[in-house]
């Protein structure tokens, strides 16, 4: 097959249009058409009033060879690539010790089921509950205000990706295509076909429920086997021939101890008493940078009207979307930071995510329908560790802390739960409010859709007076680009701060520890994902780091 690339047609084109314009463009005749499958389809909407759709297409023809030819110095007419997912390695028999796996988000979860396809019979340990469980869980916190710190928004089956808009779009570097083995396998589990071909695919979280759990019993079938709420509260080591460390197992909360050679770490990113035993333990982390701010909700046809103009509600734009940036001046308490959108979730929700008592977060959340009246994103400023020493005693200039940023992150979220009423409540106030620098009392057209529920007041001291004075200023930036962005009555809810991992466990060239031997940090917490699909990616990266290094050594 062959592949043609950006042929645009106008949003209401017939199929009949579609084929004419594959033959005009390959410049053959009907009968040369044998057939064609859409590999993707996204849409150009700068001209409002005017979208257009935007095709790639694999084509199926007999004169192949010869348009290859004739085409070969076209960048839009190239041979279809081969995206099928080829396993590195087929697991011995007898193995000595299976790969452990902890955590079981994203990443966890495909690293776990490579290794159960490829016969390594992993064990998989996440110390949340399994989905359903944990979703009641979750529910307690948004309706009655009960926090379970081991079963939330954060843990548990599926990881902080269930909870979202499902999103599966990335703009990692996938030279081998490991991004479509994950979209197979969900659509194998439960998806809409479409996620495989639609420019910006999600899920939603009941459909998320539904294919975690179907991936489980897969794993399960090939001889995985998971275990929940099973915190690892430790790292069997001992010393390695290198002068490194060798890991040889975990132990659990429970004092139970599993033995192995091989440790998947993808805990996430809120795994702070992981980082902080992981800190103890001498495996190498270092502090990296994150970013901080404030959910903003507007009505979604406000955002609908500024993106697509008349063909608003055309049933193939969905609701819509936008990605957000600007670059401060730096003659202020900005600094020249850049402030930008983060986790846009069209029609969604905004939900208390917070993993421990005493604490306030937020966090964006969409079902498939993207149906619901606003729409929601983060709005947050970027930040490194130069900015965490005021929050951590042990930060020198000479590095300081690599778990300085989770410091800042606590004194935020802490604060956050004070302003809001200390009841998981979450501060508030309206744009309007915020830029002319005064408190907000009443809300307007814009209802908040927070539970457990927004506390109106000044957000002027939930976030460092550098990031406030950032937002100030990229808020009416952001109303030159989308109309109504800076409307009076739009919501901001506090505090955004868990955009990434505040920490990176560094890793080499064979993808294991620097210095720990058989630990492989893997997604988020470790700081190599963001977001579902390039944490399930980095997964499978990971699960075939592991199958080759377990194939290098003799099996007792």
């Amino acid at each position: 097959m062959l592949r043609l690339t950006d042929l645009k047609l106008p949003l209401d084109h017939t199929e009949d249009m579609l084929t004419t314009a594959i033959l005009k463009r390959l410049d053959i005749e009907a009968a040369a058409l044998t057939r064609y499958t859409v590999a993707r389809r996204g849409y150009d909407a700068r001209k409002r009033g005017a979208i257009a759709l935007i095709y790639a297409l694999d084509i199926e023809t007999p004169r192949e060879a010869e348009l290859l030819r004739r085409y070969a110095d076209d960048q839009h007419i190239q041979p279809t690539p081969d995206t099928d997912y080829h396993f590195v390695a087929q697991a011995p028999a007898p193995l000595s010790h299976r790969p452990l796996v902890i955590g079981f988000g994203p990443c966890g979860l495909f690293a776990g089921l490579i290794l159960a396809q490829m016969g390594f019979r992993p064990i998989i340990l996440d110390r949340g509950k399994e989905v359903r469980e944990r979703t009641k869980d979750t529910w307690d916190l948004w309706r009655k205000r009960n926090l379970h710190p081991e079963s939330n928004v954060q843990f548990g089956e599926g990881g902080a990706g269930t909870f979202s808009d499902g999103k599966l779009h990335s703009q990692i570097r996938d030279p081998l295509h490991h991004g479509r083995k994950v979209l197979t396998e969900f659509v194998k589990a439960g998806a809409p076909e479409e996620i495989l071909y639609v420019s910006k695919p999600h899920i939603g979280t009941f459909r998320l429920v539904t294919m975690v759990e179907n991936m489980r019993a897969t794993i399960e079938s090939l001889g995985g086997e998971i275990r929940f709420s099973q915190r690892v509260d430790d790292l069997l080591l001992e010393p390695s021939a290198d002068g490194q460390q060798q890991i040889r197992g975990v132990t659990l909360a429970s004092g139970e101890q599993i033995r192995t050679d091989h440790v998947v770490l993808a805990v996430g990113h809120s795994a702070r008493d992981t980082f902080e035993m992981l800190h103890v333990r001498g495996v190498y982390l270092e502090a990296k940078p994150f970013s901080i701010g404030f959910r903003i909700e507007h009505p979604q046809s406000v955002i609908d009207s500024a993106r697509f103009g008349p063909q608003a509600g055309h049933p193939i734009l969905g609701a819509a979307d936008y990605k957000l940036v600007h670059h401060c001046k730096g003659s202020h308490e900005g600094n020249g930071r850049s402030v930008y959108s983060f986790c846009m979730c069209p029609g969604g929700t905004v939900v208390a995510a917070a993993s421990e008592p005493g604490r306030v977060v937020t966090n964006g959340m969409s079902q498939y329908s993207r149906n619901e009246r606003n729409a929601n994103a983060a709005v947050v400023v970027g930040i490194d560790p130069a900015d965490f020493a005021p929050f951590e005693p042990t930060f020198d200039e000479s590095g300081g802390s690599p778990l300085a940023g989770i410091a800042l992150q606590r004194a935020l979220e802490s604060h956050a739960y004070t302003l809001g009423g200390e009841n998981y409540s979450a501060p508030g106030q309206l744009v309007g409010d915020f830029l002319a620098g005064r408190a907000s009392h009443d809300f307007g057209d814009v209802q908040p859709s927070y539970k457990p529920g927004v506390t109106l007041g000044s957000l002027d001291s939930a976030l460092p007076a550098y990031a406030i004075a950032a937002i100030r200023e990229a808020l009416p930036a952001f109303e030159r680009q989308i109309r109504g962005y800076a409307m009076h009555d739009a919501i901001l809810t506090g505090v955004e701060t868990r955009t990434s991992s505040p920490v990176r466990i560094k890793r080499d060239d064979s993808l294991q520890s620097l210095n720990t031997r058989g630990l492989y940090p893997a997604g988020e917490g470790a700081g190599y994902a963001g977001g579902i699909l390039s944490a399930a990616v980095d997964g499978i990266k990971i699960a075939e780091a592991v199958a080759l290094s377990i194939m290098a050594k003799p099996q007792s």
